[in-house]
């Protein structure tokens, strides 16, 4: 135990390597990202990340021919990496640089992302179809809904809002968040032409969703959280909102090698492993249910499923025994 908190220590004792700590606790990044960050060598960058990895301070995660790092999902080390970066002073100058050439990354990916859903809004749903079969995708999520009979779902990541014009009908309120008002003008002119009064959309980031805590009996991230940023984060924003009890689903690709999703269609990452997706939820706070897999040619979708621990409660007074009892 000593050992391995040494060696942690020891590794994040580096000027450089407390950097690139510092930019993987707050973004997915790659080499090459890190490297135009740091303003070093990519060689010198990569043996840095190494030493992080081995101490076991990030995780390294490859996704089709790119690697990313990110902050660890191993409760110590991560727990450890929240203690020693409290200490950097927020005005320290280079940490500064390092901030803003970060914010200037994620500006990029977000631009690149807006343009993407900018021209293919009206065609998304032909789009998403044709790399799986979407009917049979809906078919799973509406028997899923169908048992468990929520009342009130948001939907996160709403795009041109077919999930709330599939399960609309049997909610008493649906209500649609996405970032993108051309997605949401699609959206707006589903609803209506299905008459799905009960159902509102709004704009807004999924990592701060203008809502009340509990709020909600479930939610969905339907082919979401391959643009995330932040999967973990979108995921403690949902289970904040979520009432005890509440379901999350989240439907995506399995790890998949088609990279040109991330070149053409702004995919920011090339599927999730099932414990993957497990290790974010717990980490929000859900309980893991479910898995269900929907081979598909060439990609296969899982549904997720979580659930809000339900809070127990308070122990009744006993009742005093009925005499001759």
């Amino acid at each position: 135990m000593l050992d391995a908190l040494l060696i942690k220590l020891r590794a994040a004792a580096e000027p450089t390597r407390l950097r690139l700590l510092a930019l993987c606790a707050e973004a997915d990044l790659s080499v090459g990202e890190l490297t135009q960050i740091a303003g070093q060598s990519q060689p010198r960058v990569s043996r840095h990340l190494k030493v992080l990895c081995d101490a076991g301070l990030l995780d390294r995660a490859p996704e089709g021919t790119s690697v990313f790092y990110r902050m660890t999902g191993d409760a110590d080390g991560m727990r450890l990496s929240e203690a020693l970066l409290a200490f950097i002073p927020p005005e320290d100058p280079v940490v500064t640089v390092d901030r803003e050439r970060l914010k200037a990354i994620i500006q990029a990916r977000g631009e690149a992302a807006a343009d993407y859903f900018r021209d293919n809004a009206a065609h998304w749903d032909e789009i998403r179809s044709f790399h799986v079969d979407e009917a049979e995708v809906e078919a799973a999520l509406s028997r899923i809904v169908s048992d468990i009979k929520p009342e009130m779902l948001v939907d996160i990541g709403t795009g041109t809002g077919r999930v709330l014009e599939l399960l609309g009908p049997v909610l008493r309120r649906g209500l649609g968040i996405d970032l993108s008002r051309e997605m949401l003008a699609v959206a707006r002119v589903n609803l209506e032409r299905a008459g799905l009064r009960n159902c509102a959309l709004r704009q807004a980031d999924m990592y701060q969703l203008p809502l009340p805590d509990d709020s909600f009996d479930m939610a969905t991230l339907h082919q979401v959280l391959h643009f995330a940023e932040n999967p973990q984060a979108a995921l403690r924003e949902v289970f904040r909102v979520l009432r005890a009890g509440g379901h999350a689903l989240v439907i995506d690709f399995a790890p998949h090698e088609l990279e040109q999703l991330r070149a053409d269609h702004a995919h920011r990452r090339l599927g999730f492993y099932e414990g993957q997706v497990q290790q974010w939820f717990e980490a929000a706070g859900f309980e893991m249910e479910d898995t269900m897999h929907l081979p598909g040619d060439p990609l296969t979708v899982c549904i997720w499923r979580a659930r809000s621990p339900v809070q127990a409660p308070a122990e009744l007074p006993k009742l005093p025994k009925e005499a001759g009892r």
